[in-house]
């Protein structure tokens, strides 16, 4: 019987043994099979996470911000243990002692499911299962992916410490509203860094690592609390924090962002405007999207805020009043449903979300508003985040309309949306009433940037990005119109002429494909024999098209590429009036290059961008400063900086042209313009005013201006360049110069001062004065001829009609174009005809 009995349990022991062998080599082929091709762990020691790339001003402020994935990367010593305890809670209670997977945990977490029916739910998988899922696993729900699972978490926790685990595990997880990380999470949940977090807020981020897209603390508020008290329960449990902390966490509400109980932190940060979007657009063709939208970059911006600020305004200022001059209502073109007045909450819901512009602060904040009753005298508005408490009253009385035609009646109805502003009193700002504002059709840009070192100031694209993202300063391709001659003049200035040189401002008729052209003054006149001071002075298209025609197109061309403001400009005569497109961005930067004597300068929005790790991948300014680190400077000594800039401009041409068109500020088409430093510039107004330019600078800012309609028409028969952007660059200049001070524009020591009659060009006496005088810059060494008449080559009989009787009474002629069709030239050719680019 012993004998039988001790058969039997070596038989069970046998079949023990040989089963658990088995199973030991099943287990190991499947190890084996499920183990070679798996990725490696070692790519998690240069664990790169995508994170937030920023944009700051000069002065460390945060402009913008740019991710797909909202991440900010936070090391293992710098997130506190209250935060780790937390998720180690809520989602591994073994962490710190299994080895990659807990037995142990599996179980408890499957009778804790089971005791709870259900309530309290626990994840089986270990935090560094979710490590290597998220990161080398393409997280499917299938048992071979759950044995990879185990797998490389046994291989990883060989490998790395937990407190390295658990870095890459807070940092990669996704925690709901775009927010990835435990930092980027507490920002935007409660808008605090991590080291300010309370028990039962660590908690509620916690919670949300089971499931992020359900327990949204308002729209499952009470999920999200009885999740949040789970993991403040555990915590207490496992002894991380105390039963006082636990009470009173469990007892507290849940207030976050989501709930308008705590402030967002991107109420901070200023709405994104044309510049942070110009340098998203530049950065991310420079170093690629993915780097862009995921390095971590630093990017130091060369933004000037009280100037882009004024930029803004100055703009917008100069648009809406082209638009209210029109005296048309166009309004929003968005309206609510008119059942919803009667109810605020779903009035105030429905107008939140029309898409309308809220980026306006022009005068003041412009605000989204519904028209809730229409009277004869005055129009009731229920507005966008207001309480009309009696105080600043609702309304809009009808005085407000009377620059539009019409009555409320015939331009309103309820329900319909509009833009609104507090108009208030120059004298103590009170309240007047609120007043009825509209977004222009007619569009424009401006920008400025600093002579020396091309660095943007500021820049405005249009009237509100938030109405339309357009960057009209990069990316609207216009006419520059007669903001161009000055590139002409520069080429005729190099070649021999000079200020004093006269050109004969008379008829001239050139043979096009398209017909025969006669270009014309402005004014419609021809003046005759004119320095060619004035010619620019007075924007003369005659006098501009021999001049061009004289020193040839080709060379006019080459100056034109040369400044950057062309790729390829076409040799045609026409381009000479600025009849080719080109951006206002060029033409600023080209000009930058008159101010600062010649030298090529390249404009740029962000002077350093660094890598994560504080790399620096891009500087701007490559100047060298010779004895900045000298400890013995003497006092007052300014360091020594050596520049290596190009110079693409003699220094007397560029004093020559900066003079002369100081002279267009002081006398000419731009004479409107009035600043305490001395101000250089030129005014461009293309055919039928379609386009309107100013282009300025003062000894250290150039600034320019264009307005018109994104597709082109007339502006009407008064518009021009010194008229609608002269005023624009007024006013920011007025505010630049207060910030930054004007000089006297440089004279190089190759000049010498003459004194002439800028009516006639003939020398004068040094002791000369009076109006007609002005004391000329020649180059030193080359005497200048006076008396010698230019036609620009164009042949010229002796019966030549005088400008009196030449003054553009020529009758329109009709010509067949290269097409077969028939198109009208002369004085007054239509739009469709032959246009040459620019007027005045």
């Amino acid at each position: 019987m012993l004998r039988f009995i001790m058969s039997f349990l070596g038989g069970i022991f046998s079949m023990l043994t040989l089963g658990l062998a088995m199973g030991a080599l099943t287990l190991g082929a499947i190890f084996y099979v499920y183990g070679r091709d798996l990725p490696s762990y070692e790519t998690l020691a240069q664990y790169t996470p995508p994170t937030i790339s920023r944009v700051y001003d000069g002065e460390g402020k945060i402009l913008d911000e740019f991710a797909t994935e909202r991440r900010l990367f936070t090391p293992a010593e710098e997130i506190p243990d209250l935060v780790k305890h937390a998720f180690v809670s809520a989602e591994d209670q073994n962490f710190y002692v299994h080895s990659g997977f807990d037995v142990k945990g599996i179980v408890a977490a499957g009778v804790e499911a089971v005791r709870s029916r259900g309530e309290d739910i626990r994840g089986a998988s270990t935090i560094t299962q979710q490590v290597m899922k998220n990161f080398l696993l393409d997280g499917s729900r299938t048992i071979e992916r759950k044995i990879k699972e185990l797998i490389l978490a046994v291989r990883i926790e060989g490998a790395m410490d937990k407190e390295r685990i658990l870095e890459l595990y807070l940092n990669e997880i996704f925690l709901g509203q775009n927010s990835y990380g435990v930092t980027a999470a507490a920002q935007t949940y409660f808008n605090k860094p991590l080291s300010q977090l309370e028990p039962g807020e660590a908690a509620y981020l916690a919670a949300l690592a089971q499931r992020p897209g359900n327990l949204h603390p308002v729209r499952q508020y009470e999920d999200a609390v009885n999740r949040r008290n789970y993991v403040l329960r555990r915590m207490w449990e496992d002894g991380y924090i105390d039963e006082a902390a636990y009470r009173e966490g469990r007892g507290l509400t849940l207030d976050t962002v989501q709930s308008g109980d705590i402030a967002s932190f991107r109420a901070a940060l200023p709405p994104r405007d044309y510049f942070t979007d110009e340098v998203r657009r530049q950065l991310s063709a420079e170093f690629g999207e993915d780097e862009f939208f995921g390095g971590g970059l630093s990017i130091r911006a060369t933004l000037d805020g009280p100037l882009q600020v004024e930029a803004a305004h100055a703009l917008q200022r100069a648009l809406e009043q082209y638009d209210r001059g029109l005296g048309r209502w166009r309004g929003t073109g968005k309206s609510i449903p008119v059942e919803a007045l009667d109810d605020e909450l779903a009035w105030r819901k429905a107008l939140s979300e029309v898409d309308v512009p809220r980026d306006v602060t022009l005068e003041s904040q412009w605000y989204p508003a519904v028209v809730m009753e229409l009277g004869e005298s005055e129009m009731r508005l229920g507005i966008e985040g207001l309480a009309d408490d009696g105080s600043e009253p609702h309304v809009v009385p009808r005085d407000d309309i009377s620059w539009m035609r019409g009555s409320f009646a015939e331009n309103f109805e309820r329900g319909d949306v509009v833009l609104v502003r507090r108009m208030t009193s120059d004298d103590d700002g009170s309240f007047i009433r609120w007043t009825l504002r509209q977004t222009p059709r007619v569009q424009g840009a401006f920008m400025a940037m600093d002579v020396n070192t091309g660095r943007v100031l500021a820049m405005q694209g249009g009237f509100s990005y938030q109405d339309s993202v357009f960057n009209r300063a990069t990316q609207a391709m216009r006419q520059p119109g007669s903001s161009f001659k000055p590139f002409v003049y520069a080429a005729a200035l190099d070649s021999g002429y000079t200020p004093a040189t006269i050109i004969v401002d008379a008829p001239i008729e050139i043979n096009t494909p398209q017909g025969m052209w006669r270009p014309q003054n402005a004014s419609n006149k021809f003046y005759g024999p004119t320095p060619l001071r004035t010619g620019i002075e007075q924007s003369r298209n005659i006098m501009t098209i021999r001049l061009a025609q004289e020193v040839s197109m080709d060379t006019v061309a080459d100056y034109g590429e040369k400044f950057g403001v062309y790729d390829d400009l076409g040799p045609y005569l026409s381009n000479a009036l600025g009849a080719q497109e080109t951006t206002l961005f060029k033409m600023v930067a080209a000009y930058a290059m008159f101010a600062n004597g010649g030298e090529r300068v390249e404009p740029t929005l962000v002077d350093r961008v660094q890598d994560r790790y504080g790399n620096t991948l891009y500087r701007h300014d490559q100047r060298n400063c010779v004895d900045c680190s000298l400890p013995n400077l003497p006092a007052g000594k300014a360091p020594t900086i050596q520049s290596n800039r190009e110079r693409i401009m003699n220094a007397v041409t560029a004093y020559q042209l900066t003079s002369m068109m100081e002279g267009v500020v002081k006398r000419g088409t731009a004479r409107g313009i009035n600043l305490p430093v001395p101000i250089a510039g030129k005014t461009g107004t293309t055919n039928d005013a379609k386009d309107v330019w100013f282009v300025g600078f003062s000894s250290n800012i150039v600034a320019g201006c264009y307005i018109g309609y994104d597709n082109p028409r007339s502006l009407g028969s008064g518009a021009s360049g010194g008229g609608i952007c002269g005023p624009v660059f007024e006013s920011f200049m007025r505010e630049a110069i207060e910030r930054f001070g004007g000089t006297e524009f440089p004279v190089p020591d190759e000049c010498q001062f003459i004194k002439i009659d800028r009516f006639s060009g003939a020398r004068l006496p040094d002791g000369a004065s009076g109006d007609n005088v002005i004391s000329e810059c020649f180059r030193i060494g080359e005497e200048p001829l006076f008396g010698v008449t230019f036609d620009g080559g164009f042949e010229m009989s002796g019966d030549l009609p005088l400008y009196e009787e030449a003054g553009g009474n020529k009758p329109a002629k009709k010509v067949q174009t290269s097409t077969g069709n028939t198109a009208t030239v002369g004085p007054k050719a239509s739009f469709g005809t032959l246009s040459s680019g620019g007027l005045y």
